[in-house]
């Protein structure tokens, strides 16, 4: 099928979504058809690799594995975290692809504020991924990063939480590159881990709803559409659970949802059986927001590492890897890699255990295959009430 085609096939399939007010439909992103308008939100350190990418790919949705320190398991991580890293990132791309056999898409969520954020860009991309999504920031030179790559034909997405910055990084990557997004990822304030959002305006309640943004975002997309006859199909994000809220997004304007925490409890998600185990047990009163050693605020469990860090216990590291930009070396209370490693590998007093607001909701372990099914399946009953 030629470009052109796919494209107003896309087109198509769009303004048949809007007509059936939350229907879900399949999603071309670069030429490629997602057969699940499902993203899989990238989870570090360790909790979103190669098994669980390819998890959700092979069920026609895109798995996304976080380059967030993937080789902190490495033999050699000590020595050179950063060869050690890119090297991991590479082969859980190929991972998942494996897992994949040939369905859906397999993304790589790299953060804006990451030490290696060029390098693991080019090396997801010289991997094969199918897309690089990137948060923790606006990617803003993400297009010449990705040109500067081996290899070609990875969609680009930035995660954004306002409409003012999706159409500030699209304007600037069509004046400076000639490019737009691939996709958009819209992340509301319910989200796990690093949020875009001021602590005082969380703490206060008064940040917009998901369904405003995603409104929002896809009002400031349409100029750039129309200029190129693009649709840029836009993911909600933070606080999506189940098909009702997917129906829900959908009817403002969303091709699709991105989930992430739910899917922690499935038996292809690569974090340790404890760590599944501490996210099903959390009750609604232990997930709160923390402050990041970065600055930013963040969605995490009330673990014993939380409390001693509210009580002002300064929690040393035995050596920093520098691997986020904004974190003050050696002046931080507490290691985040250290904290997000020790909880991948189930360490309930040393954790950091980000999740989303949803975190209470887990009850127990699924397939992934099986979550997905039921999310499509209320998403297409839900349609019909809205």
């Amino acid at each position: 099928m030629s470009e052109n085609a796919n494209e107003n096939q896309h087109e198509s399939q769009h303004e048949n979504q809007h007509e059936n007010r939350g229907l879900p439909m399949s999603v071309t992103i670069g030429g490629k058809v997602l057969e699940l308008p499902i993203v899989q939100g990238g989870m570090g350190i360790g909790v979103s690799l190669g098994s669980l990418a390819g998890a959700v790919a092979a069920c026609g949705g895109m798995g996304t594995i976080s380059a967030a320190v993937p080789g902190f398991n490495e033999p050699d991580f000590d020595a050179d975290p950063q060869e050690a890293n890119l090297r991991a990132l590479a082969r859980e791309i190929r991972r998942a692809k494996e897992l994949a056999g040939g369905r859906g898409l397999v993304a790589v969520n790299v953060m804006v504020a990451s030490a290696l954020y060029a390098d693991s860009v080019r090396a997801a991309i010289a991997a094969g991924a199918d897309a690089i999504v990137c948060g923790a920031g606006l990617p803003l030179d993400l297009p010449a990063i990705a040109a500067a790559a081996e290899g070609s034909g990875a969609a680009l997405a930035p995660i954004v939480s306002s409409g003012r910055a999706a159409a500030t990084l699209c304007r600037l990557w069509e004046k400076r590159y000639h490019v737009l997004p691939g996709f958009v990822v819209v992340e509301g304030s319910e989200a796990g881990g690093h949020l875009g959002f001021a602590k005082e305006d969380l703490l206060a309640g008064s940040t917009a709803s998901l369904e405003t943004l995603v409104t929002e975002v896809t009002a400031a997309l349409v100029p750039f559409e129309e200029r190129t006859g693009r649709r840029i199909p836009v993911f909600a994000a933070g606080g999506v659970w189940d098909g009702v809220d997917a129906a829900r997004v959908a009817a403002c304007g969303a091709a699709g949802i991105q989930i992430a925490t739910r899917l922690i409890a499935t038996y292809e998600c690569d974090a340790s059986q404890r760590f599944k185990d501490i996210l099903i047990a959390a009750q609604k009163e232990d997930i709160q927001l923390v402050q990041s050693p970065v600055g930013m605020p963040g969605r995490a469990l009330r673990t014993p590492l939380i409390r001693r860090l509210e009580a002002g216990e300064a929690v040393l590291s035995a050596g920093c890897i520098g691997c986020l930009v904004p974190c003050p070396r050696g002046k931080a209370p507490y290691c985040i890699s250290d904290a997000l490693i020790a909880a991948v590998r189930g360490d309930l007093e040393n954790g950091l255990f980000f999740c989303g607001a949803n975190a209470w909701r887990l009850e127990g372990m699924q397939h992934t295959a099986d979550v997905l099914k039921s999310i499509m399946a209320e998403w297409i009953a839900a349609q019909s009430q809205l």
